[in-house]
């Protein structure tokens, strides 16, 4: 396993302890994208829980031999586990996290009483994705996307190439995301970076334009690129990003 790509897990501790938050990192990414976020929240006494995705933190050959399915499997899991030990859950991803978590919010939405996006992926305006399914098969893996951070001297640890078989998956994974999109209706707090060289605005656009949520809030990141939880914005994302669990998970009459 990559060193920083372990798994982050905290109890909770106080009155917060009430409340689970669950944190998907992205695709070819790792705990490490999450970490820190995971991290500050756990030090305001939340139960917190950043999984590492399967394929994940290792290499990207062994991503390779994973799919979305596999990805969703572990948060699902993980949903069902906070679930138990406490409350009410919140669910929060980055990127690809992003996708997943709004498949959790669309198949679990009793369970889930928020949801937090971070520069989400569910589209792509990218020609080459029609190719996937022929390129795939001949070709293992593409330069990759990573480190899209404006912050100096910042690294998310993530892959250096593009396992194709599982972007392929990926883009399977964004098909039903999309047609369930309707389903979901939690509070949703979306962050989107007005500079992002992996994730086109096109993709939140998608998200904010299908759900069917009524308390929605977009906020645009002016000084972070696609990773904005290790860039200049991190501080606001996690201050933000608490405000809006003590909101949503507070008395209907707070």
């Amino acid at each position: 396993m990559q060193v920083h790509a372990e798994e982050f897990r905290s109890a909770g501790t106080g009155e917060n302890a009430a409340v689970g938050v669950l944190l998907s990192h992205g695709f070819t990414g790792s705990p490490r994208s999450m970490r820190p976020f995971g991290e500050h929240l756990a030090d305001l006494g939340y139960g917190v829980s950043v999984p590492r995705l399967p394929g994940h933190g290792t290499t990207w050959q062994e991503m390779n031999r994973t799919g979305w399915p596999d990805w969703y499997a572990v948060l699902a899991n993980e949903l069902a586990r906070l679930r138990q030990e406490h409350d009410q859950v919140v669910v929060v991803g980055l990127s690809m996290g992003g996708a997943l978590v709004l498949r959790l919010a669309e198949e679990h939405g009793a369970d889930i009483s928020g949801v937090v996006l971070i520069n989400p992926s569910v589209s792509t305006e990218d020609k080459r994705l029609g190719l996937l399914p022929v390129l795939s098969k001949v070709i293992p893996s593409f330069p990759g996307i990573s480190n899209d951070i404006k912050k100096p001297g910042v690294d998310e640890g993530a892959y250096t190439r593009m396992p194709l078989k599982s972007a392929l998956s990926l883009s399977k994974l964004w098909k039903v995301v999309q047609t369930d999109l309707p389903k979901v209706t939690q509070p949703v707090l979306l962050f989107r970076s007005t500079v992002d060289h992996v994730v086109e605005a096109s993709s939140a656009r998608r998200v904010l334009t299908s759900i069917s949520s009524r308390d929605v809030t977009e906020t645009l990141l002016e000084d972070s690129y696609h990773v904005a939880t290790l860039d200049n914005d991190a501080p606001r994302i996690f201050d933000d990003t608490a405000a809006f669990i003590a909101r949503v998970t507070g008395p209907a009459d707070a």
